[in-house]
Protein backbone atom coordinates (compact mmCIF):
# COMPACT_ATOMS: atom_id res chain seq x y z
CA UNK A 1 0.00 0.00 0.00
CA UNK A 2 1.27 3.44 -0.91
CA UNK A 3 -0.06 6.87 -0.06
CA UNK A 4 0.72 9.69 -2.44
CA UNK A 5 0.09 13.43 -2.30
CA UNK A 6 -0.56 15.15 -5.61
CA UNK A 7 -1.10 18.77 -6.50
CA UNK A 8 -4.61 19.66 -7.64
CA UNK A 9 -3.71 19.99 -11.33
CA UNK A 10 -1.99 16.59 -11.51
CA UNK A 11 -4.84 14.90 -9.66
CA UNK A 12 -7.35 16.45 -12.08
CA UNK A 13 -5.28 15.28 -15.07
CA UNK A 14 -5.17 11.74 -13.64
CA UNK A 15 -8.93 11.79 -13.07
CA UNK A 16 -9.57 12.95 -16.63
CA UNK A 17 -7.18 10.45 -18.24
CA UNK A 18 -8.41 7.49 -16.22
CA UNK A 19 -12.00 8.36 -17.13
CA UNK A 20 -11.10 8.71 -20.86
CA UNK A 21 -9.21 5.40 -20.82
CA UNK A 22 -11.93 3.61 -18.87
CA UNK A 23 -9.57 2.46 -16.11
CA UNK A 24 -9.22 3.29 -12.44
CA UNK A 25 -6.84 5.97 -11.20
CA UNK A 26 -4.85 3.25 -9.45
CA UNK A 27 -4.46 1.30 -12.69
CA UNK A 28 -3.35 4.42 -14.58
CA UNK A 29 -0.74 5.25 -11.94
CA UNK A 30 0.41 1.60 -11.74
CA UNK A 31 0.89 1.44 -15.52
CA UNK A 32 2.70 4.79 -15.51
CA UNK A 33 5.13 3.68 -12.80
CA UNK A 34 5.82 0.39 -14.61
CA UNK A 35 6.52 2.20 -17.88
CA UNK A 36 8.79 4.69 -16.12
CA UNK A 37 10.80 1.89 -14.49
CA UNK A 38 11.12 -0.01 -17.78
CA UNK A 39 12.48 3.09 -19.47
CA UNK A 40 15.06 3.50 -16.71
CA UNK A 41 16.26 -0.05 -17.20
CA UNK A 42 16.75 0.28 -20.97
CA UNK A 43 19.66 2.44 -22.07
CA UNK A 44 18.79 5.05 -24.66
CA UNK A 45 20.35 4.98 -28.12
CA UNK A 46 22.53 7.87 -27.00
CA UNK A 47 23.78 5.92 -23.98
CA UNK A 48 24.57 2.91 -26.16
CA UNK A 49 26.67 4.93 -28.59
CA UNK A 50 28.04 7.65 -26.33
CA UNK A 51 31.64 6.45 -26.66
CA UNK A 52 31.31 6.50 -30.47
CA UNK A 53 29.95 10.02 -30.83
CA UNK A 54 32.18 13.02 -31.32
CA UNK A 55 31.51 16.30 -29.61
CA UNK A 56 31.92 19.97 -30.41
CA UNK A 57 35.02 20.36 -28.27
CA UNK A 58 36.89 17.47 -29.87
CA UNK A 59 38.94 19.71 -32.12
CA UNK A 60 38.29 17.35 -35.02
CA UNK A 61 36.65 19.01 -37.99
CA UNK A 62 36.08 15.77 -39.90
CA UNK A 63 33.61 14.06 -37.55
CA UNK A 64 30.64 14.34 -39.90
CA UNK A 65 32.45 13.71 -43.17
CA UNK A 66 34.53 10.76 -41.91
CA UNK A 67 31.97 9.40 -39.45
CA UNK A 68 31.85 5.89 -40.94
CA UNK A 69 35.62 5.48 -40.87
CA UNK A 70 35.89 6.91 -37.35
CA UNK A 71 33.11 4.67 -36.02
CA UNK A 72 34.67 1.62 -37.64
CA UNK A 73 38.02 2.48 -36.04
CA UNK A 74 36.35 2.86 -32.63
CA UNK A 75 34.55 -0.46 -33.04
CA UNK A 76 37.76 -2.17 -34.07
CA UNK A 77 39.55 -0.76 -31.01
CA UNK A 78 36.70 -1.85 -28.76
CA UNK A 79 36.74 -5.42 -30.05
CA UNK A 80 40.53 -5.74 -29.68
CA UNK A 81 40.28 -5.27 -25.90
Amino acid sequence: MLTLRLDTQLEQTINTLSHQMGISKSELIRKSVIEFIERLEKPSPWDLGADLFGNYASGQDNLSSDRKVLIQEKLNEKHKK
